[in-house]
């Protein structure tokens, strides 16, 4: 099994793989590239992010700066707006429904490293996916654990951590984030 497949099923992997650097480095000239677009080039920006990430042409709307790790890794659905200063650690699967909001500063984190410090020491990481459904709003400076699932129409307070999975329908807050009420 390749330190990739290793990295998208979730088990321990080595990031300083050959083949993960050059994805790696591709993200980031990405990155840089569609940072460094005029807003007044929208179409350059969808053209770029589309090449970024998994997503429909001219179904997303984002504003820079966007980073990510790897970008292959994330499927955007149609509709979804992303404001400035997004980073996605895609080591595993990152998917996001349909008509997400995602206001300034928001993090979606499924990069992980052991908890032991000898295990940590080895430089091993490993990922676990993260599940945003459909119609959920992402409020400023969110950051979203991995392995976390958001269930549809769930809106998250500003500044909450998603440690643990949100059922749709409902309004959660704080650190860590908690059910406030259903709606």
């Amino acid at each position: 099994m390749t330190e990739k497949e290793k990295m998208l099923h979730g088990e321990y992997y080595d990031a300083t793989d050959a083949q993960l650097q050059k994805e790696q480095m591709r993200a980031a000239l990405l990155c840089r590239q569609l940072n460094e677009i005029s807003p007044a080039e929208p179409e350059k920006i969808d053209e770029t992010f589309c090449e970024l990430v998994c997503a429909q042409r001219g179904s997303v709307t984002v504003r820079q700066p966007f980073y990510v790790d790897y970008g292959s890794n994330i499927t955007i659905g149609k509709g979804t707006y992303i404001n400035f200063g997004c980073t996605i650690l895609d080591v595993c699967r990152v998917d996001i429904g349909e008509n997400v909001l995602i206001a300034p500063g928001v993090q979606i984190i499924a990069a992980t490293h052991p908890i032991d410090p000898a295990e940590r020491l080895t430089g091993k990481e490993y990922g676990k996916p993260v599940m945003i459904g459909d119609n959920v709003w992402l409020g400023a400076g969110v950051i979203v654990c991995p392995g976390v699932r958001i269930g549809n129409n769930t809106t998250i307070g500003a500044g909450s951590v998603v440690t643990k999975d949100i059922p749709g329908n409902c309004i959660a807050v704080g650190n860590p984030c908690r059910i406030l009420r259903t709606i």
